[in-house]
């Protein structure tokens, strides 16, 4: 079954061909009664980062979304959450420690204001971003330091009541292709583009774009999110996550 967002229930046994992208949306607060779980699950690290929130709203939340994470890497890969082990790259981008599993899962992941979006693909990078939208952040100040003129532009010509989807809607495709390059803000964020305005097609100029696809998601009305992956030739499937106890 899958709501009218086609976002699936959350299935039994899981299977990622090379064709597809899996996407999960992860409602936060419905990790709750499973924390303590999730937490035996994490390394020494990952415990000592989510001890470094002063907030437990936040430790909560790092907590449920590295618990997703495992979860469904371990339901993938035919292992149990605890026994997966993380590389990081030089900024930060997390991958599977070694060769030891049957296929090269990749993976990305983002959370904002309760909701997180977790990507899983074979073999080829990926970067995914969701950010809840929200009218006191979307000022041209900040889409002037990080926008490119080419997207203030767009922004500007848009009406007033469309700019703060258009700026979320910008900011979340420019974040999924940096994360899908995993080489952060080495990346000049005026040395690509995205399209912004609401219910448009979703485009990438960049240097190397037909490298990578671009698609939007709608994870929610009050969110919006965009997904960044190499090649043309994959198909997106979209999961529901819930706790087990909640099916």
């Amino acid at each position: 079954m899958s709501d009218l967002n086609g976002w699936g229930s959350n299935p039994g046994l899981l299977e990622l061909e090379e064709a597809e992208i899996h996407v999960w949306r992860a409602y936060l607060d419905r990790t709750e009664i499973v924390l303590p779980q999730f937490e035996a699950t994490l390394s020494t690290d990952e415990k000592a980062r989510a001890d470094r929130f002063v907030f437990s709203r936040d430790r909560n939340q790092f907590v449920g979304t590295r618990g997703i994470l495992r979860d469904l890497l371990g339901r993938y890969l035919g292992r149990s959450p605890e026994e997966l082990q993380f590389d990081y790259s030089v900024l930060g981008k997390p991958c599977l420690r070694g060769e030891i599993f049957k296929q090269s899962v990749l993976f990305n992941v983002s959370h904002s204001h309760g909701l997180a979006l977790l990507a899983f693909t074979v073999g080829r990078n990926l970067g995914v971003d969701v950010e809840f939208v929200r009218s006191g952040f979307a000022s041209e100040e900040i889409a002037d330091r990080y926008f490119s003129a080419q997207e203030v532009a767009e922004l500007r010509a848009l009406p007033p009541t469309l700019r703060t989807e258009a700026f979320f809607l910008c900011w979340t495709r420019k974040e999924a292709y940096i994360k899908a390059r995993g080489e952060g803000l080495q990346i000049p964020l005026h040395s690509f583009h995205v399209s912004l305005t609401p219910g448009k097609p979703e485009r990438l100029q960049s240097p190397d774009s037909s490298r990578w696809n671009l698609r939007s998601l709608s994870p929610d009305p009050r969110y919006v999110g965009a997904l960044v992956a190499e090649g043309n030739d994959w198909q997106l499937r979209y999961w529901d996550w819930k706790p087990i106890e909640c099916d």
